[in-house]
């Protein structure tokens, strides 16, 4: 298929995939519409609840996580579900009230209004949208926030043996859940570090472009002079480039030491821990209390707790899903 706009907007309005995919493979003619009410289908109520996306699984061993086909694809697929049945699976109208929709211009699959009946896409790997909102197509995925303790590795598996993420999660992994992690903390780096199977969402949470804002709470040695705030807000260079926090406060002295919050959207390895180091204050103590608009809050470390379908939904917009 062309590339298309990607907004699922009535203006990108074109027919739909199925017929244009099999006249390219079969030399035939797009199949025509089917004999639905069109204008029913303007006027029927979208029960489409907040989506998830659908992603091919990430790779395991090194906690990444692969993203969707590039723009432009086609996304019929001949083994896949029809578009209609997949709508009627998600709760949002029954199926001939999912025809209806589909003929109105009201769905698009990975950004292109589909208008045709009968078009096959695999529910994992496209983005379906009813009125330009995502639909939920898989009631699968799983949004965990874990409070990993200090010396537990970021790791699925340890072939040291050492303590790792595995352990934590490993109820979850036995009774047949795939789990991954979202970024990493190093071994000695308490917090918030999130879990989940949801490919696209992990994926853009860890990459530099999105810049979600992670917040640390460190505890350093010695005591932090107050022009540290606006150096670190103009930018430090260290050996891999410069680094820019977006907030830090001084938040208590004691005995020789400081208790800092520091709110940086940088992903970098050990990163808190070498900025601080650099400026002459070495961290003691690092817990990381946010990751974006999802809170630690009270847990206790070693436990798990799912995340609201409040906080997936934050998450989604602060990634632009």
């Amino acid at each position: 298929m062309a590339s298309a706009s990607r907004d699922g907007t009535p203006g990108s309005r074109r027919t739909g995939a199925k017929g244009g995919a099999k006249a390219h493979r079969k030399g035939g003619k797009p199949r025509g519409r089917s004999r639905v009410d069109v204008e029913s289908g303007k006027v029927r109520l979208n029960n489409a609840k907040p989506a998830r996306p659908k992603r091919p699984d990430p790779v395991p061993d090194e906690g990444e996580f692969i993203g969707a086909a590039g723009a432009g694809d086609d996304p019929y697929d001949p083994r896949g579900t029809r578009l209609q049945k997949i709508l009627a699976s998600a709760g949002v109208a029954s199926r001939r009230g999912a025809e209806e929709m589909i003929a109105a211009g009201r769905v698009s699959v990975d950004g292109v209004v589909v208008t045709e009946q009968g078009m096959r896409v695999d529910p994992h790997r496209v983005i379906v949208r009813v009125d330009g909102i995502r639909v939920l197509v898989d009631e699968d995925m799983t949004y965990l926030a874990l409070n990993k303790p200090a010396g537990y590795h970021s790791t699925m598996a340890d072939d040291q043996g050492r303590p790792c993420v595995g352990d934590l999660v490993a109820e979850r992994v036995m009774a047949g859940q795939r789990l991954f992690h979202v970024g990493r903390l190093d071994a000695e780096t308490e917090g918030l570090l999130l879990l989940t199977n949801d490919g696209e969402l992990a994926h853009r949470l860890m990459h530099p472009s999105f810049e979600v804002p992670k917040t640390y709470l460190a505890t350093v040695r010695g005591e932090v002079p107050r022009g540290l705030a606006r150096q670190l807000r103009d930018g430090i260079e260290l050996d891999d480039g410069p680094v820019r926090v977006d907030e830090f406060v001084p938040l208590q002295v004691f005995d020789g030491s400081s208790l800092v919050r520091i709110t940086l959207h940088e992903g970098r390895n050990r990163i808190v821990r070498r900025l601080m180091a650099h400026l002459g204050f070495p961290v003691t103590r690092l817990v990381r209390t946010d990751v974006g608009p999802v809170p630690l809050g009270d847990q206790r470390p070693g436990s798990i707790r799912v995340l609201g379908k409040d906080e997936i939904g934050a998450l989604y917009q602060a990634v632009g899903l």
